[in-house]
């Protein structure tokens, strides 16, 4: 039986995505689940056809002229566990930050009610327009779409009970802090020196404190707030990427020759996944370690990241920690390049060069990590404060200065 103006297949298609999202867990909160079984995902997404619409995928809706994707429809999974964080209830006022095509601001707009309201700013103008549209085409055409720099919220509006980004970003910009009332609540997805943790704030005494942390992936923002641009990409067809938060101590030619060249594996006996390395690992590694680095492959050229993680053959993306000679990179042991990673696997080290010192390192920190408990993104908490403050912290809690905001996290 289908929904009062949503197609059969559609609706059966909307509903099994919520089913699939309820069972793995992404979805709890009554009130997030009525708007996915009410808000139509593929009015949003009108190129589509009903089964892409309804997976639970990305969509990349925007690409510049070189391919880099700079809006998308972000995977329901991560919508839903993003909207229970922010804890909404009818009749606020919420602003979000990326309004892509529209959906999200949908969802919002159902659970808030006749009563509430919803503004959603984007940077670019054909993507307010599509927005929008999509909106009008669903029934909401009461959400304002507006065009303009996120990094400057909107306050025409302010200030508002809820505020959520669904891109990226480097740091805090001070106007969501300003914009935000007293008792709001803010959700958006932050780098945490390569690792993004998609993090619920609310205020307290002149600073921000993370009510929950989830691990995420989007795209960044743009505009103002854009994160520096730290990536080096190389190789013949430009399909290899590096990315450091410091200045990358060898060029590109260097960092391909090394890829290209012999190698050394260590193990370190240490069992773990995917999920833990990337959640956990990953920022372990970027908070203890100047020399860290993500690095990542697409095309023929991918073959030559070290194999990790290998969702298929023409994809792969790993860590670790780089030298002005050498690169050493986390694998996962025995290494079959072809096969996607198991449940569990051994971790071992892969040296490109001839620094030993830095094997060591890696299998140091990877040892530390592990007597540390495997800290993961569950247990981390985050205040965050003016760059300016000095901010006091536990004996045990890292220090992450941004340009506007000093980080400090700790893991209970």
């Amino acid at each position: 039986m289908a929904s009062s103006g949503i197609p059969g297949e559609a609706y059966e298609r909307q509903q099994a995505l919520v089913d699939k999202l309820i069972r793995d867990g992404n979805l709890t909160d009554p009130r997030v689940e009525a708007a996915f079984r009410a808000v139509p995902r593929h009015l949003f997404l009108p190129d589509l056809t009903l089964e892409e619409a309804y997976r639970d995928d990305a969509i990349p809706t925007k690409r510049l002229p070189d391919g880099e994707v700079v809006s998308s429809s972000s995977q329901p999974a991560i919508m839903a566990i993003m909207l229970e964080q922010l804890a909404l209830e009818p009749g606020q006022r919420v602003l979000e930050i990326g309004a892509g095509t529209g959906y999200n601001a949908a969802l919002i707009a159902f659970i808030l009610g006749e009563t509430g309201q919803v503004i959603a700013i984007d940077i670019d103008e054909d993507i307010v327009q599509a927005a929008r549209d999509h909106l009008a085409a669903a029934g909401f055409g009461n959400v304002m779409v507006v065009q303009g720099d996120g990094a400057h919220g909107y306050p025409e509006a302010a200030p508002y009970d809820r505020i959520i980004l669904t891109v990226a970003a480097w740091d805090l910009a001070p106007a969501w802090c300003e914009q935000l009332q007293p008792d709001g609540r803010l959700v958006l997805p932050l780098d945490i020196k390569g690792s993004q943790k998609c993090v619920a704030f609310q205020p307290e005494n002149r600073h921000l404190v993370s009510l929950s942390a989830r691990p995420c992936a989007f795209m960044g923002l743009r505009g103002a707030l854009a994160a520096p641009n730290t990536t080096l990409t190389f190789g013949p067809q430009a399909e290899l990427h590096l990315e450091m938060d410091a200045p990358v101590p060898a060029s590109p030619d260097e960092l391909y020759a090394l890829l290209k060249g012999p190698y050394r594996d260590f193990t370190t006996e240490i069992q773990t996944g995917q999920y833990e390395v990337f959640d956990s690992l990953n920022l372990w590694l970027g908070i203890h370690e100047p020399g860290y680095f993500r690095l990542w492959g697409e095309g023929k050229q991918a073959r030559y990241v070290p194999p990790l993680l290998a969702y298929r053959q023409s994809h792969r993306a790993t860590f670790g920690l780089l030298s002005a000679n050498s690169l050493c990179a986390l694998v996962r042991s025995p290494a079959e390049p072809s096969a996607p990673p198991p449940d569990t696997f051994s971790l071992a080290v892969r040296l490109f060069g001839p620094d030993e010192g830095l094997a060591s390192r890696l299998i140091d920190q990877v040892i530390a990590w592990d007597a540390t408990g495997r800290p993961d993104t569950n247990r981390l908490h985050i205040r965050a404060y003016p760059r300016a403050h000095s901010a006091a912290s536990a004996p045990d809690a890292v220090v992450v200065d941004k340009h506007w905001t000093r980080l400090v996290l700790d893991w209970g």
